[in-house]
């Protein structure tokens, strides 16, 4: 924990508020981070009862994804939201958030880690995890020697970035 501000934060914490320098943006829900410690993707996670398949909803967590990758010291390449249904994974450009560049079936890809995906009700915070080993199995291959939607993640750039990386939630 490092002191700051008469605050404490975590060195993930930091990392963030270094990324942007500023404190009032609310920190995504997952961040994955390249071999150098650059952060190259940011989530919103939503496990039940929410999700975003309502328009509020998706807009909302949008909005939030944008403020952070704009208060963004760096380039952020990528940004996803996460609910039960479906991940959606999106460019952004240093300007703008491009439309949903890839959208997975969350069981297909989830339940690989979780294999009564399908049968339970998943909340917030074991979404997150399960997204997190996804993440984490692309980048050093913990489970599998080829994750789910290696190919798909190859074609849109980003399994190159996750390759040695990690993630960390929030």
């Amino acid at each position: 924990m490092i002191y700051s501000n008469q605050q404490t934060l975590t060195w993930w914490e930091l990392r963030a508020l270094q990324a942007t320098n500023i404190e009032n943006i609310d920190f995504p829900d997952l961040v994955a981070l390249d071999k150098e410690e650059q952060i190259i993707l940011i989530a919103e996670v939503k496990g039940l009862p929410f999700n975003f398949q309502d328009t509020k909803a998706k807009k909302y967590a949008s909005l939030r994804l944008i403020d952070y990758l704009q208060a963004a010291k760096i380039l952020i390449p990528f940004a996803m939201l996460i609910d039960v249904n479906n991940i959606l994974i999106f460019k952004w450009d240093g300007n703008n958030l491009s439309e949903a560049i890839i959208s997975l079936n969350t069981a297909d890809v989830l339940s690989h880690y979780e294999p009564k995906f399908r049968d339970k009700r998943i909340f917030s915070l074991y979404l997150k995890g399960l997204t997190e080993a996804w993440l984490r199995d692309l980048a050093y291959h913990w489970k599998s020697a080829i994750p789910p939607f290696t190919k798909e993640m190859t074609e849109i750039g980003l399994l190159q970035l996750l390759e040695d990386g990690t993630t960390q939630l929030y």
